[in-house]
């Protein structure tokens, strides 16, 4: 087995002057999808509290502005704080999400003003930088990290744009009509992988390092779960049948009522509707199903005589590739993703129906782990051997153990800055208000390993 572990497109030979470019450009892109995400509502939309599970938009913008002032204008600038006053308001371990719209936040105007003073000097602070010479700026993995965590909380705010109520405020382009795969399972072989990366330069501490783990043979779907598949699960009374939910995952179910993924409603006719972004509309068949909870994903898989694969498995079935015996980048390869691989980085408000991107399969011909919607794997949150926490805990250490479940593969929402093959997201089985979808797997049979195929 070996292993080539492409570095980002940060580090692909590219000089300082190219890498702050590089950067600069990424700064921009995440900064404009902020405002777009904010300029979209009115004042009254961006202090309210949409959901006892989101914070008012208003506050994530401003955390944005505390975190890249934090590492970018204070660390590597070296400049003193801006407003030390509020750093206690913008840390997300002081103040619960419910409880932040009672805080004495900034203003909308405040904070844009805020934001707006912060990126000068980090971007003074880009132009400075050695982008080496200490960890934190090699290869410029401050200001990665910064691109990454803007990224993630305008996906938290496109989520918080879903749970308002209102007119729709969102647009975008519908993505690519799909076909099924040509198959509807793919059998991964059995044996060694390269998990994890050691050398991708803005993997975060979780992804690393990368290891060698023996994953036996087993048989994943070519394509994830979509609507009309989910539907056929409530139509057999899934929903209603103890056998096909784990203990915790009925309890929730009967707690909290659930009788179809979030959103989703039935006429008098019995047809399914689901609301998105404001919008009303029949639920396509062909689509990933969305907004599903791992209790309810793991019920579906069982219903179906499969299970949820394990974070190992989809990180395999995602990365491996027979003919070389190395992990890729991406599924497809080693170039960062374009709009013909996966359906990222909000240019279509919804997953793309089955199918819909066949240039972005895996070596081993399993299609769509990317984008469209992030995919609960059966495995609890919990560090790779050899964990080493950096820059800080509060990213991933603190979170380890728990009821957390894993996702991966991102979605629809997720932006290609802040997400590849490697990278581990997760949340509690409980959620649902995130961008959620899940495919099956299954061990594979005596004669699946005989000859080589699924039947």
């Amino acid at each position: 087995m070996t292993v080539t572990d492409h570095p980002a497109g940060a580090d692909t030979g590219a000089g300082t002057e190219e890498l702050r470019t590089r950067v600069a450009g990424l700064l921009a892109a995440s900064r404009a999808r902020s405002t777009a995400l904010t300029e979209a509502v009115d004042e009254a939309d961006l202090v309210a509290q949409h959901s006892p599970l989101m914070s008012p938009l208003v506050w994530d913008l401003a955390h944005i502005g505390s975190q890249e002032e934090l590492w970018l204008v204070r660390d590597v600038g070296g400049r003193e704080p801006l407003r030390p006053e509020i750093d206690g308001l913008y840390d997300a371990f002081q103040h619960s999400r419910a409880s932040r719209v009672q805080l004495p936040l900034l203003t909308p105007d405040e904070t844009r003003r805020y934001i707006a003073e912060v990126r000068d000097k980090a971007l003074d602070a880009l132009g400075r930088s050695a982008m080496g010479g200490r960890r934190l700026e090699e290869h410029g993995f401050a200001f990665g990290m910064i691109v990454q965590h803007e990224q993630q909380h305008d996906e938290t705010m496109l989520a918080t744009h879903q749970l308002r109520g209102g007119a729709p405020v969102l647009h975008a382009d519908p993505p690519p009509a799909g076909r099924p795969p040509a198959v509807r399972e793919v059998l991964v072989p059995g044996g060694p992988f390269t998990m994890g990366t050691s050398t991708e330069p803005w993997a975060l501490d979780n992804e690393r390092p990368a290891h060698a783990v023996d994953v036996d043979a087993f048989v994943i779907d070519a394509a994830v779960v979509t609507n009309g598949e989910y539907a056929e699960f409530i139509a057999a009374g899934g929903y209603d049948d103890p056998r096909w939910w784990s203990d915790a995952g009925w309890t929730h179910r009967t707690e909290a009522g659930l009788v179809a993924p979030q959103f989703w409603e039935r006429d008098s006719a019995g047809r399914w509707y689901r609301r998105r972004f404001g919008v009303l509309e029949p639920v396509r068949a062909d689509e990933p199903v969305v907004h599903v909870c791992f209790h309810e994903a793991a019920a579906y898989a069982r219903w179906a005589g499969k299970r949820l694969p394990t974070e190992v498995e989809w990180e395999k079935a995602a990365r491996f590739d027979p003919a070389s015996g190395r992990s890729r980048r991406y599924p497809w390869g080693d170039e960062e993703p374009t709009p013909e691989h996966a359906n990222l980085g909000q240019r279509h408000l919804q997953p793309a129906a089955a199918g819909a991107y066949p240039r972005g399969a895996s070596a081993l011909g399993v299609q769509q782990l990317f984008g469209d919607v992030w995919e609960w794997c059966d495995s609890g949150w919990h560090p790779y051997p050899g964990f080493e926490m950096f820059p800080y805990p509060e990213y991933s250490q603190v979170f380890f153990g728990g009821d957390y479940r894993v996702l991966r593969g991102g979605s629809f929402g997720a932006d290609p800055a802040a997400v590849r093959s490697t990278f581990r997201n997760w949340d509690h089985p409980i959620r649902r208000q995130i961008f959620s979808g899940f495919r099956c797997a299954r061990d594979a049979t005596p004669a699946e390993l005989r000859d080589g195929r699924t039947r």
